[in-house]
């Protein structure tokens, strides 16, 4: 947890790297992937996290893997939760 920067939410990586240079509708992939605009739009807006059901939706439709998409969230997550407290630095290991 050493790094700097936030990673980017897989929202915001969908939006940039997918949505915008493909020109697609959150309509139209939000029916691609048989999600509501709601959601897909709490995904892109950073308000929602990718679950392993939308993992495997936005492996399917962009030819990915699941891994990419959890593993993209699981970063993120890391670091706001690093972020956010420091009381996990204090803990002392535990001696094998």
């Amino acid at each position: 947890m050493n790094k700097k920067r936030v990673p980017g939410h897989p929202g915001s990586i969908l939006k940039r790297q997918y949505i915008e240079p493909l020109s697609l509708s959150v309509a139209k992939l939000a029916r691609i992937l048989g999600v509501s605009r709601k959601t897909l739009t709490n995904i892109l807006n950073e308000r929602e996290s990718i679950s392993a059901d939308m993992a495997l939706r936005l492996s399917r439709a962009f030819t990915t893997s699941a891994e990419l998409w959890l593993n993209l969230q699981r970063n993120h997550d890391l670091w706001q939760a690093a972020q956010a407290s420091q009381a996990w630095k204090k803990i002392t290991p535990i001696a094998a």
